[in-house]
């Protein structure tokens, strides 16, 4: 059951952090419909510019509302993420989105302000919720490329000011996390100063973590054993960290690398082994598999497993 995202917060704010997860695949779509019903967790399916463009935008959407079908008693909402004016404009009209993300924030903090109040102002007019940033991630993911000298923490009195300014209803932070696999090299993890003080000057506002891919070391090794040439050594966000974070006020946490590392890994040692193989089906259901237990392994560590009749319960009640 597709629901507005501000339910899912509002159930989640304190306790636990909601999995936002980026699909481009009938294959993705599956292993994360499994992970999240095997471990009994609401969660956001991540839809990006790039994935809306990847094949055609109503291919993803009739993915998502066959699964639906598959698992009726799924709950989950479906976000655009890091959408520039236009696409997310366009996602608020479609009917079909239940929150779009407007990623201005390479822009001044008043030209990044206007853009989202305006997006804001076509949203909620639909329904839908809003989902801005201030502050800047480094790393790359997709059309997002910051070098990691020109990233930013958020300024906590910013955050409130551009909140009240813009009126939207999420507010994706700098906080210590990075976008891609290409992460930290050091043992940088959450300032979680930082997310305190940015809690208390907005008390009980979502809060949202990008660039929140762990990029298991193991996962890399064995994607370059079986012929990447994958950095080694690079870190992410620390999973143990999500929980802590939550209970700060982090409602929605975003991890998309982690499952293309998985895709990578599963692919790649499956051609390997069998080289005279020619057929997708054969590793797509290895995929589809391996990627369910990675999405029910973190929405463990989020907090969110077995929320799901809690959740359900708290949308009926909204929804009535």
């Amino acid at each position: 059951m597709i629901v507005p995202t501000r339910v899912l917060f509002e159930h989640a704010y304190g306790k636990y952090a909601v999995g936002a997860y980026n699909i481009n695949n009938l294959e993705q779509a599956m292993g994360l419909f499994k992970g999240c019903m095997d471990s009994q967790a609401p969660f956001i399916i991540q839809i990006s510019k790039g994935a809306r463009a990847y094949t055609d935008k109503r291919m993803l959407e009739a993915i998502i509302r066959a699964a639906d079908t598959i698992w009726p008693d799924a709950l989950f909402a479906v976000h655009l993420d890091h959408g520039d004016e236009e696409t997310a404009k366009e996602c608020a009209e479609s009917g079909f989105y239940s929150s779009v993300m407007i990623d201005a924030s390479h822009e001044p903090f008043e030209e990044n302000a206007a853009i989202t109040r305006r997006v804001v102002e076509v949203a909620h007019r639909n329904g839908v919720s809003v989902e801005a940033e201030l502050g800047m991630l480094g790393g790359v993911e997709e059309h997002v490329a910051v070098d990691e000298k020109d990233a930013c923490l958020t300024d906590p009195d910013e955050a409130k000011a551009f909140v009240e300014a813009t009126g939207c209803d999420s507010l994706a932070c700098a906080i210590g996390t990075s976008h891609g696999a290409y992460k930290f090299s050091g043992s940088q993890g959450l300032h979680f100063d930082r997310i305190r003080a940015i809690q208390e000057r907005l008390p009980g506002f979502p809060l949202v973590m990008h660039g929140s891919s762990s990029v298991p070391q193991d996962e890399v090794a064995r994607i370059n054993a079986a012929g990447g040439k994958l950095k080694e050594g690079a870190k992410g966000v620390d999973p143990e960290q999500y929980l802590p974070a939550a209970k700060l006020g982090v409602c929605k946490v975003n991890i998309d690398t982690d499952g293309r590392l998985v895709w990578c890994r599963v692919h790649r040692e499956f051609f390997r082994d069998k080289p005279a193989e020619f057929d997708l089906r054969p590793p797509g259901k290895i995929f589809m598999a391996e990627y369910a237990k990675f999405i029910a392994s973190r929405n463990v560590y989020l907090g969110s497993a077995n929320q799901l009749e809690g959740a359900r319960d708290h949308a009926l009640a909204v929804a009535k």
